[in-house]
């Protein structure tokens, strides 16, 4: 009998620091840096472009959380594309803003980007996604020698 109370007793112990556990890691979760963006980072739309043509668009940002934001790398998915990004901590509550810098020079058709966010995050990836169409350059030697 003393057995069978001690497990029950060891068992509800060990489930009860478990709680806490759990618990102490969700109200750390809820404390770490977060990226809170003005606009949708995953359909932006850069619209029809000529090929050839540059654009760029700044995804501006806060610090939802209540430790500094630390971006430690910004990757883009083709070398086509070029991110900007703060390479000083962003306080709790302060902003920043990545810089997405696209060239369409070689392309054709829809074009489907991604830029990847590394940072002291949870999830520690952000992905911010584009697209563009782009249309083929007219022939200006075609036209001129009309």
């Amino acid at each position: 009998m003393r057995y069978v109370f001690l497990t029950l007793l060891s068992v509800a112990l060990f489930s009860c620091g478990s709680n806490q556990d759990k618990s102490a890691t969700s109200n750390l979760d809820d404390k770490l840096p977060k990226f809170e963006f003005a606009e949708d980072i995953k359909n932006f739309d850069f619209g029809t472009l000529t090929a050839g043509k540059e654009v760029e668009h700044s995804f501006k940002f806060k610090n939802a959380g209540d430790f500094p934001l630390i971006i430690n790398n910004v990757s883009a998915s083709c070398g086509c594309t070029i991110p900007q990004w703060p390479r000083e901590p962003i306080g709790p509550g302060e902003q920043g803003a990545i810089l997405v810098h696209f060239n369409s020079k070689g392309k054709q058709g829809q074009q489907f980007k991604t830029v990847t966010i590394f940072a002291n995050t949870n999830p520690a990836t952000t992905d911010i996604q584009f697209k563009a169409d782009v249309e083929a350059a007219k022939d200006s030697t075609a036209a001129s020698s009309l």
